[in-house]
């Protein structure tokens, strides 16, 4: 058994993981997906540095975070990431990110066709569909079959592509805010590249529980958060832009702070939030030291399963989610289908058995309720929740 695997299932060490961070009183935290918590020495970290700013003001931003420390910070996360420095601009989360990158996309012409599905985030559909009025652009919008497999992805989008040869560009998610089934990245991008479509990524929940290599996903243009599954204070995300691709994204409404040649002038430019950028590097130390992704993602998986195997069969409960490896992580979906308003039985989850959920509406194959263990969520959490489902079906 792999050492992530193995540890996954540790609940001592886990437990004792979980000291690291505060958690108040209340219900059972089961929508882990909407951010992640920091631990208490980066809050101490994030406490400090609003301190340090608040006192020096901008003698200590001019004079050094703006010319060196911002430059360190953002070269440890692309090394972090395997990336070059000059391939990656902060943003203040995914969804900024991914609009700047859509408004800015400019090799769209009147007539051409942009892609997007049931399952995208609608901040990313609400951008595409822009670009409709502003670019003369025609929005193909498709619905996902479910159950979804791995093949069926694939043809869904090979068809797709065949029917529609005016696509220019489309908007694909990894991991998916609504059912959290994980697109086959690496191979859609490949298909699209092949029939000569753009793809803007969004991985707002893939960083931090996906093992993945961002240049090997074969997408020249992404968007992520750092405030879901790294640890970082809230206001911190960053897209990225393959360097042989900056020229196909304009300034963000003709920056002109930076250089034409540097991807921050992609992204509006305004004054961040100086003393949560300041706490990266201890967030992405801490990040990497716990094993990373591959650990966090084995622990969620974990938790994940444990609840799924044993309620998928119930007559009742319906499993949104894929058991393909390939196709889940940590978040899952699922919905009681004799009960027509899962909002009244997520309230029942709330009320009866103390447990937090959300209910996610949107897709094609209709409202859930969506489940995100979080990396303090402990087995005992889970076996309640079995235990509500299982009641509740």
């Amino acid at each position: 058994m792999p050492d992530n695997t193995r540890r996954a299932r540790d609940e001592d060490f886990w437990l004792t993981f979980a000291d690291r961070y505060a958690v108040q009183p209340g219900p059972i935290n089961l929508e882990n997906g909407y951010f992640g918590r920091m631990s208490r020495t980066v809050v101490e970290e994030y406490q400090r540095n609003i301190e340090l700013i608040n006192r020096s003001n901008s003698v200590q931003v001019r004079q050094r975070f703006e010319p060196q420390d911002s430059l360190d910070i953002r070269a440890q996360l692309a090394e972090m990431l395997g990336v070059r420095a000059h391939s990656i601009a902060l943003t203040r989360n995914a969804s900024d990110g991914l609009q700047a990158l859509i408004r800015n996309y400019n090799r769209l012409q009147p007539g051409d066709q942009v892609l997007i599905c049931d399952l995208e985030y609608d901040t990313v559909k609400g951008a595409m569909r822009w670009l409709a009025g502003h670019r003369g652009v025609e929005v193909i919008e498709i619905d996902h079959q479910h159950p979804a497999t791995f093949d069926s992805l694939l043809a869904s989008y090979r068809d797709i592509f065949v029917r529609y040869p005016r696509l220019k560009l489309m908007a694909l998610t990894h991991v998916t805010h609504r059912t959290g089934l994980v697109m086959p990245v690496q191979a859609i991008a490949a298909l699209a590249k092949e029939h000569g479509v753009d793809v803007i990524l969004d991985g707002a929940h893939a960083l931090g529980q996906l093992e993945f290599d961002l240049e090997s996903l074969g997408v020249a243009f992404a968007g992520y958060n750092l405030h879901k599954w790294i640890g970082a204070p809230l206001t911190l995300g960053f897209i990225y832009i393959a360097p042989q691709r900056l020229a196909d994204i304009d300034p963000d409404m003709g920056e002109m702070h930076f250089p034409l040649n540097d991807i921050r002038g992609r992204t509006p430019y305004s004054t961040p939030n100086i003393p949560a950028l300041m706490t990266l590097p201890l967030v992405l130390e801490e990040h990497q030291a716990m094993g990373g992704s591959a650990a966090k993602g084995a622990r969620l998986n974990y938790l994940r399963d444990r609840w799924v195997s044993a309620v998928r069969e119930l007559p009742g409960i319906e499993v949104m989610t894929p058991d393909d490896p390939r196709l889940y992580c940590g978040i899952t979906s699922m919905r009681f289908t004799n009960h027509a308003d899962q909002q009244v039985m997520a309230e029942r989850l709330l009320s009866e058995y103390n447990l937090f959920t959300v209910v996610r509406s949107g897709a094609a194959s209709g409202p859930c309720i969506r489940i995100t263990p979080g990396l303090t969520t402990t087995a005992a959490e889970i076996d309640l929740l079995i235990k509500a489902l299982t009641e509740l079906s």
